[in-house]
């Protein structure tokens, strides 16, 4: 346990220059040096990092943080070296380093320099480097990005499952994990592999309410794109694509339309990639084109938009990239363009996989699907997908999102609830909502005759032609009473729905319920969608504005 010879806050204001503590991380800070293991689930932006690195400066000893990225790494060591005189206090320790690097390295944290270690998991497994930690005080164990160890996580690294055993052969001090995503199924895995069960959890809200969130048809998308950053002219923003050569298109494009991009993924060599990263963090560069190889940790405050050209492969890699937009609660717009064929190029990428991971990836497809083409509150659906409810009534009053902007008609729902709840039961609540919403549709694809569910007594007993409520009618359906939580849909299972205590209630007594119908993304042409949204935090003088940030820049 660490004796403090001051309040926490005035370390704060000697290292960050701070007066107060954001959150819940005065607390954590407080666990860790108590010596106790600690769980932190925070959302982007919610200052995770200053909950490590204000506890390694004032500890005595090395704190290791294992990271997943060399490119997080070195924007993180960067930052704490801009807090000290000497240089040393923050390395990297990783395969991008010279002989002669990773020798200092190794002097400096010896003779106790080094106060944060950033090494990479793989970089840890090797038993020339384990043998070199035993033989120093480490302070404790910080695990960044911590959803890597989960099989359900978006960014699931298989080293990472062998940190435990791996720590444990170390040195057992106290351990602090931290994520920005991570639904309750992941938070469980992460504990669970980490030995921390017991560990004392920091939960913050994943609302992030400065956020505009918005989905549009992909059509005409590269006319879209550049008229979008041309209404957000001067802006910094990061447009995501899903392949390498996407993003050089789309920054080439940018380019010759007068807009200052840059391109940044994996097939850059370094120097490249290190030069647009800075251009873009100096403000050399207005915006960066990048696949998702750009951002973890990239803590730039003043991103004002984020662009998805084509659609992640799960919520978590969604909330995470649109939440490097508005972390200094300034305007914040999350613009996603969608296509089904999309959707299918991402299913595409799973054949061939085990089944359990073709399962779980093909569960995170469609829970993005579901998000997409929802037409309730997108900010409600987002959260009720990390396990937190969304009080407000929906961010109608202040309209953060295309859904709430311009709701949908409603229509009344009892029936049409009752239906869904009886057909699901009569399914023995096993299957997941793609066949259940084809079962009440009457639709007779090859899964249901193989079970012989065609001949089933409440096959299509949804089905109105007329009214057209076809599969995608049910399938808005079953969304809807999953955050009504009158369905709970079984993640242990990859996505079995099973009917709640209250939907059965609702069975037995059926209320007065308000839906929406789902968006239609098919066949729509969009025309000249202009985004209109309330909240956002423009210069009432862009011409002053531009000189002072000119200014500013010239002084720093």
């Amino acid at each position: 346990m660490q004796t403090l010879n001051a309040p926490l806050t005035d370390y704060l204001k000697k290292y960050f220059g701070f007066n107060t503590f954001k959150g819940e991380q005065e607390l954590v800070i407080q666990n860790l040096l108590e010596g106790k293991d600690s769980f932190v689930i925070m959302p982007t932006g919610g200052g995770k990092s200053l909950c490590y690195q204000l506890p390694a400066l004032i500890s005595e000893g090395t704190a290791i943080i294992v990271s997943p990225l060399i490119a997080l790494m070195k924007n993180q060591v960067d930052s704490i070296r801009g807090l000290s005189s000497e240089h040393g206090i923050a390395h990297f320790y990783n395969s991008s380093l010279t002989k002669t690097e990773a020798r200092q390295v190794k002097e400096d944290v010896s003779s106790g320099i080094t106060k944060l270690l950033y090494v990479a998991p793989e970089s840890l497994t090797k038993d020339e480097n384990v043998a070199f930690l035993k033989g120093i005080k480490i302070s404790f164990f910080g695990i960044d990005e911590a959803h890597c160890i989960s099989e359900w996580g978006h960014d699931f690294r298989p080293e990472y499952r062998r940190l435990r055993s791996i720590i444990e052969a170390i040195d057992r001090v106290p351990i602090i994990a931290l994520t920005a995503t991570a639904t309750p199924k992941v938070q469980e895995d992460i504990q669970k592999n980490l030995g921390m069960v017991g560990a004392k959890v920091f939960k913050a809200s994943f609302n992030r309410p400065n956020l505009y969130y918005e989905i549009r048809p992909k059509k005409n998308v590269k006319k879209e794109i550049i008229r979008f950053i041309k209404q957000h002219d001067k802006k910094s923003g990061i447009v995501y694509c899903l392949s390498r050569k996407k993003v050089e298109e789309i920054a080439e494009l940018l380019q010759v339309n007068g807009i200052n991009a840059l391109p940044y993924h994996a097939g850059l060599d370094s120097g490249t990639r290190a030069r647009n990263q800075d251009a873009f963090l100096m403000e050399d560069a207005d915006v960066i084109v990048a696949t998702i190889a750009f951002g973890m940790g990239i803590d730039k405050p003043d991103v004002r938009f984020v662009v998805h050209h084509d659609i992640p492969k799960s919520l978590e890699s969604y909330y995470q990239e649109t939440g490097r937009a508005g972390r200094d609660g300034g305007e914040g717009i999350c613009l996603a363009f969608y296509s089904y064929k999309d959707i299918e190029k991402l299913e595409k990428f799973l054949h061939g996989k085990p089944v359990a991971e073709l399962e779980i990836g093909l569960q995170l497809i469609f829970e993005m699907v579901s998000y997409s083409e929802t037409a309730v509150c997108r900010r409600k659906q987002l959260l009720h997908y990390f396990g937190e409810e969304y009080t407000d009534s929906d961010c109608n009053d202040t309209g953060m999102c295309d859904n709430c902007a311009h709701p949908k008609e409603k229509f009344e729902g009892k029936e049409d609830v009752k239906i869904l709840l009886e057909c699901i039961l009569g399914l023995n609540e096993v299957f997941k909502a793609k066949y259940v919403a084809n079962f009440v549709a009457g639709i007779a694809s090859s899964d249901i005759k193989s079970f012989g569910h065609d001949a089933h007594k409440f096959f299509g007993k949804g089905e109105d032609i007329e009214n057209e409520k076809d599969e995608k009618y049910w399938d808005a359906i079953i969304r809807q009473c999953i955050i009504y939580s009158y369905l709970v849909k079984e993640i242990e299972n990859y996505g079995i729905l099973k009917v709640s205590d209250k939907g059965k209630a609702f069975i037995e007594k059926p209320v007065s319920i308000d839906l929406v119908k789902a968006h239609d993304y098919s066949d729509i042409d969009d025309g000249d969608v202009i985004i209109s949204h309330k909240g956002s935090a423009g210069a009432a003088d862009e011409m002053l504005f531009n000189i002072l940030k000119d200014l500013r820049k010239s002084i720093a």
